[in-house]
């Protein structure tokens, strides 16, 4: 059950990482050439890291107030709300 939900949480943050502005970011500071690839690389990691922590945190934290099945409703809404969002803003 650990690792499958490792592999689960790992591929899934993976493939939402690809290509959105966290990366986009972190590609454009290392582009420059007088920084440090591996201070980039440390830097970038740490953010992920202590973004995830809070993420486990709150998330432990709201199962206390909220059913898993209506954070699940909750989290499709929000993600189709940023969608539609991202869909008809300028």
């Amino acid at each position: 059950m650990l690792w499958k939900t490792f592999f689960t949480v790992m591929g899934t943050v993976f493939l939402a990482e690809i290509g959105d502005k966290t990366q986009l970011a972190t590609m454009l500071f290392s582009a420059d050439v007088n920084t440090s690839k591996w201070a980039v690389f440390f830097g970038s990691a740490a953010a992920l890291v202590l973004a995830a922590g809070i993420g486990v945190l709150a998330g432990s934290q709201l199962d206390r107030f909220i059913s898993p099945s209506m954070l699940r409703w909750l989290a499709g809404f929000g993600f189709i709300a940023v969608g539609i969002w991202t869909l008809i803003s300028r």
